[in-house]
């Protein structure tokens, strides 16, 4: 886990997400992809595998986690998201497909952030 200075809003929490998956060499494709069936916080390729994020923040872990806020629904609604995405760049329908999480966390002295790589499977 990294620690970081503390953040205000969600939004905060997807950016520092993002550098941190650009600093281990993912490259962003998307951000904040919006459709019917949901929103994909960011898509990303690493190495050729195309690696879905969906970012969690939690100011207060006292309801869990950011990580277990990332249920069955919650994981549903990304795939059916990722489908449509994939049904818009069909170029990119033959690579590897992954879910992972980053989940930021408050804390002292700044932010937590776990990076939980393929968190989840399309079911």
């Amino acid at each position: 886990m990294s620690r970081a200075p503390h953040l205000k809003t969600g939004q905060q929490a997807e950016e520092l997400a993002l550098k941190l998956l650009q600093s281990r060499g993912l490259e962003l494709l998307t951000r904040n992809y919006r459709c019917r069936q949901g929103e994909l916080d960011l898509v990303l390729e690493q190495a050729g595998t195309l690696v879905i994020v969906e970012v969690r923040y939690r100011r207060d872990a006292g309801f869990g986690s950011a990580a277990e806020t990332v249920g069955a629904g919650k994981q549903h609604k990304v795939v059916l998201a990722a489908q449509n995405y994939l049904r818009c760049h069909p170029q990119l329908r033959r690579k590897p497909l992954r879910f992972d999480v980053v989940a930021v966390s408050e804390g002292e002295p700044g932010p937590a952030v776990e990076w939980i790589q393929d968190a989840f499977q399309a079911q």
